[in-house]
This record gives structure tokens, sequence and C-alpha cells, in this order.
């Protein structure tokens, strides 16, 4: 078939100029091990489907009618939660969605936006398709954030927490630093991963989420998904938390671009997963342990593994060739990610799987060492 040819005449400059987010890639092919997108390996709270199905059969003829605008059920649900007011929650259509509303609602000003050179690679296209100057702030060399580093003029500040892709975690200290020397500015913590984050020795039993801020400093806004811990990726769900002021912006602008985000399944859904707590810290152990079980397995390979509060780790093969590396799991059927990008480019994120996945990754990788090694030989 050949290749249709885009007239891009009728087209505005915005949409011409654009560099779209490229997602990782979903590719449908039998026996595939599939580590390159940070979806949870384990299925979501059976309570999900029970609560979808309620919908689909004793509820069904509700489906006529518009879904709660403002996800009423599911806000309570999480402001229960998280110890918050309902006027503190927002949802919308995935955390991407939710990020969107927020460079609309605080960053279209005349200051810079600033972000970590490496992080979500979602925030310059947010940037360039809603106009905002968007400013990097290289990261250090350990890959660590500075927080001396933001000090200057700006409209807020955006940090993926865990970052991604190194998997790397700011203190609270940090983030409560950031927001008292920024008091005019919104200060962006998006917690995509943070369930998967443990407090260092240390501070045993310390808090590791910014929604802890929230009510201390009222330029906090926190994001979060349902994607990750929530084994929700499907469903398309994300919420911020923040003060009601921030949270009113944010539906304002929402009620100015689709008044009806989330569907009567997806608010149901959400609401029985946030529900059954029991499931959501059984299976968010069960990933901490993996991540930690194939660390170990990886360091003894030679991989440089940074330490991870995400549910994937950020490792270097011993000789930094991480793009054959990829290459060569792909003809196995093992799908990680990779970022030709400097400074992250000898780096692989792998996504934590099931512990078979594990097997066949590692298994998979010692015959390539010595497949290697023989070569060289």
């Amino acid at each position: 078939m050949s290749e249709t040819k885009i007239d891009t005449r009728l087209w505005s400059s915005k949409a011409r100029n654009l560099s779209p987010y490229v997602p990782g890639e979903q590719p449908q092919h039998d026996n595939l091990c599939k580590l390159n997108t940070n979806e949870n390996p384990f299925p979501p709270s059976p309570k999900v489907g029970e609560a979808i199905a309620k919908v689909l059969t004793q509820q069904a003829q509700e489906l006529r009618l518009y879904p709660a605008p403002e996800s009423n059920d599911l806000r309570a649900a999480l402001a229960q939660a998280y110890d918050l007011d309902v006027s503190q929650v927002f949802v919308g259509n995935g955390s991407d969605e939710v990020l969107a509303l927020i460079f609309a609602s605080f960053f279209l000003k005349e200051r810079p936006l600033l972000s970590p050179d490496i992080g979500y690679s979602f925030y310059p296209v947010y940037a360039q398709t809603f106009g905002v100057h968007l400013v990097k702030i290289p990261l250090e060399e350990d890959f660590s954030i500075d927080p001396d580093a933001y000090r200057q003029p700006c409209s807020g500040i955006i940090i993926a927490n865990p970052n991604a892709p190194t998997g790397l975690l700011l203190s609270l200290a940090d983030i409560r630093k950031l927001a008292s020397e920024h008091s005019n500015a919104v200060i962006v913590i998006d917690e995509a991963y943070i369930d998967f984050a443990q407090a260092d020795a240390d501070s045993t039993g310390s808090q590791v989420s910014a929604v802890s801020l929230i009510n201390e400093c009222d330029n906090v806004i926190v994001t979060q998904t349902f994607s990750k811990s929530r084994s929700l990726a499907g469903l398309r769900v994300g919420m911020a938390f923040g003060s009601a002021s921030l949270i009113e912006a944010l539906t304002r602008m929402k009620n100015s671009f689709n008044s009806y985000p989330l569907d009567k399944l997806a608010q149901a859904g959400a609401t029985a997963s946030v529900l059954d707590v029991d499931y959501f810290e059984q299976t968010r152990q069960q990933v901490i342990d993996l991540r930690t079980s194939l660390t170990e397995e990886l360091t003894a390979l030679g991989y440089k593994v940074l330490p991870s509060h995400a549910n994937f780790i950020f490792a270097r093969p011993k000789d930094g060739n991480a793009s054959a590396v990829a290459s060569a799991l792909r003809d196995q059927g093992i799908i990680v990610r990779h970022f030709d990008k400097p400074r992250i480019n000898e780096y692989l994120r792998i996504t934590v799987g099931t512990a078979e996945q594990h097997e066949r990754l590692i298994d998979t990788l010692k015959e390539l060492h010595t497949e290697t090694s023989m070569t060289a030989d």
C-alpha cells in the first residue's frame, strides 16, 4: 500500500509546527515480553471489574445520561483517602490531560517555566502547544536535582518525582524549599510513580508524597495517576491535589474545554480502586520487591543501576552500548525503552514486570553476554 501524502495547506501554523509526544510503542505480538511503558504487571483490583459490570447491567439505563461532570464520588473517595477536602481534589482524563490543563491555567505568563533537562518528555510538548517559555535546568552529574539551580524568576516549576526516566526521588524538604523561594510561582510535582517510593532508612515512616505539603504551601499542586500503581492505564484517570484556589482554576479551564472528561465506567472503576486499600497495598509492595530483585540481578551482570523509587529501573550496561542491547533484546521478543538523547543514551529504562518476565530478561542478557564474549575472543 502506498503512503498517503499529507496535505497541510488547511492546517494552522500551530498544527504544522508541533512536535508531538511519542509514546512508548504498543506492539502486538505473541509471546512478547513488554517492559517498555511502565504498566503494572498485575491486574487491577477485582472490585474495579465488579463496579464497571454493575454500571453495564444494573445501571445500564443511566448510560443515556451524561456522567457527573465533576466526578463527585471519585473526588470524595480520593479526599477521604488523602485526608483532604473535596475542594482540594481534581480529576481528569489521565494525568496527561490534567497536566495540559495545568500548563494552560498557570504558565501562560511572561516569566518562564523551569524544569529539569532530563524528565518527562511530554513537558516540552505541552510548552510548545500552549506557547509557554520552558527553560531546562541541567541535572547534576549523578542525575539528581539541585534546588539551588532554580533560583531565577519564573511562573512555575514542574518536576516529575520520582523523576522519569531516572527514577530518582526529590525530598520533601527540597520541594518545600522550592515552594518557599518561589511563593508567587506554581510548583507542580508530577507523582506518577510516587506509590512505589519509599522513605530513606534514616527517616522511616516519613511521608514521601508532596500531597502532605499542600495545606502548608498554597502554591504546590501535585498530580498523580491511576495508570501505574492501580493498574488502570486503560481506563485513563488522573488527578491533582492542591489548594482550593488552584483546583478552581483547573476546574474553570476544564469546563472551558471538556466538561465531561471521565465517563461513568471510568468513574465507577476508579472509585472502586481507591476503596480497595488492601489490594492496592499488596500489589504495590509486590512491585517494590520485584524492583529490588531485578536491581540485584542486573547489578550482578555488571550493570550500573540508579536507585529507583518508581516501577522501573534505569540501568547502564557495562560497555555503555544500551542501543545495541535494546536491539538484541528486541530480536528475542523483549521490549525495553532506550532514549537516544545526550547524557542518557547509555542507559535502558526497564519496567518492573513479573518474576517470569524478569527471569526471561536476565536469561537472555546472560546469553547475549556469552555470545559477545565469544565474539570478542
